[in-house]
């Protein structure tokens, strides 16, 4: 009820001004800290750090980035040292211990010869702003798919379950192509699963993971990737769940912000529409390539990335459920 209300104190505008000016901030993801009482947004490593954060008093800005805040130092000894990247960030407030965990990916060192996989890893701090301390072992890592990238955190507040899900890079095994699975051939799989951990530490694993979503070629492109999931009403039926995700590669102009819904968190979940997308100024809110959406906790809003001079700007929005569907606000 607390995030609702502080999302309704947001006035509702659509405005392609980025949220941070000119600053490459790919991949943003929030959090609410109840230490300081302020929202955090991370994203992908980039003007000096492995990973950046972004603050503000309510769920959807007016945003500061962090300049001399790099949240996770050491990357840990399952990262590849020469190419020490940090992809989509994600923290997540751990309410047993009072403290945060981090899911992140990068490249792993256990990599087949030949090839630059990803794996996600986790590191916890007591501040939501670290420094975080990795473990010495991804937590999730699927090499002989491709391995893994994408990870977001989900707390569901109606049984105390925590989950984590992520994209199995399955296109980093495929032919090529800006995003590979772009040439001959039926290309790769690369589905989004749902890992449940443990409810107090967000590291220990519960059971197998289940796909929940994969690429349909004819819609999706080469991929689905950035999944995000929230609970929300209205949705027709016993439909509670939300899943967005992006299709289509982040350097095209096809790119953009798709959801999915379900009655159930492991699903299955059935494709709705696409919330984000369209090419160039006549796009979205006036946005090319809009994608890596995050749903604000307790939903009603996203942030999301899109195309600018410095790269990829992060940019804010409220959303609305009528009629059994989600639409930009």
């Amino acid at each position: 009820m607390l995030l609702h209300l502080l999302l309704l104190a947001i006035p509702s505008h659509a405005a392609p001004r980025s949220s941070l000016g000119n600053i490459d901030f790919p991949d943003p993801s929030p959090a609410y800290d109840p230490h300081s009482q302020a929202w955090y947004a991370f994203a992908t490593q980039g003007n000096g750090h492995h990973v950046q954060a972004a603050r503000a008093p309510s769920a959807l800005g007016p945003w500061s980035f962090l300049s001399q805040t790099d949240l996770l130092p050491d990357l840990g000894p399952w990262v590849n040292a020469a190419d020490p990247r940090v992809w989509a960030p994600d923290v997540q407030y751990l309410n047993a211990s009072n403290s945060f965990v981090l899911y992140y990916s990068a490249l792993a060192r256990a990599s087949p010869r030949g090839r630059e996989l990803h794996c996600v890893g986790a590191a916890t701090s007591r501040s939501i702003t670290g420094p975080y301390r990795p473990f010495d072992s991804p937590l999730i890592c699927p090499l002989s798919e491709g391995g893994a990238i994408d990870a977001a955190g989900f707390y569901d507040q109606s049984d105390g379950s925590r989950w984590v899900l992520y994209k199995v890079d399955g296109n980093a095994l495929a032919p090529g192509g800006p995003c590979g699975n772009a040439g001959p051939g039926p290309g790769k799989p690369t589905p989004i699963r749902l890992q449940r951990v443990d409810e107090a530490d967000g590291v220990t694993l519960i059971g197998r993971p289940v796909t929940v979503l994969d690429r349909d070629p004819r819609v999706d492109g080469p991929l689905v990737e950035a999944p995000s999931l929230v609970r929300e009403e209205g949705l027709g039926g016993n439909r509670r769940f939300v899943l967005f995700y992006s299709s289509r590669c982040f350097n095209t102009v096809e790119y953009g912000v798709n959801y999915a819904v379900s009655e159930d968190i492991q699903g299955p979940y059935v494709r709705m529409s696409q919330l984000l997308g369209g090419r160039g100024p006549r796009g979205t809110l006036g946005l090319e390539a809009p994608g890596g959406a995050t749903a604000v906790p307790g939903g009603g809003g996203l942030l999301f990335h899109a195309d600018c001079p410095a790269g990829r700007c992060m940019h804010e929005t409220r959303y609305v459920v009528e009629g059994g569907r989600i639409r930009i606000a």
